[in-house]
């Protein structure tokens, strides 16, 4: 959310069983982390292009993010299907 916008104050009554206290006290958590959410966002965008400036591949390097979050024998799994559908393809090296 822009910093210029203005939040609605939440006014919290109870309506057909629900609390609205806390579903007021969940929003406002939920709008606190998206901020915060953001703010780690355009860290990470800034690391990036650190890197970029430096000579790095963006992509290859995402590719490595999402490779270390694997599980190893997932990860291997993985890669020998890999292996197998470019060697059906006539792709192998």
């Amino acid at each position: 959310m822009p910093a210029t916008a203005k939040k609605e104050p939440i006014q919290a009554t109870e309506v057909g069983g629900v609390s609205g206290a806390k579903l007021k006290n969940f929003i406002e958590r939920i709008e606190r982390l998206s901020e915060e959410k953001a703010g780690i966002a355009g860290d990470i965008k800034e690391v990036f292009d650190e890197a970029k400036g430096m000579g790095f591949d963006i992509k290859i390097m995402r590719t490595i993010l999402k490779i270390r979050k694997q599980d190893t024998d997932a990860r291997r799994e993985q890669e020998e299907l890999l292996e197998l559908y470019k060697a059906a393809l006539g792709m192998a090296e």
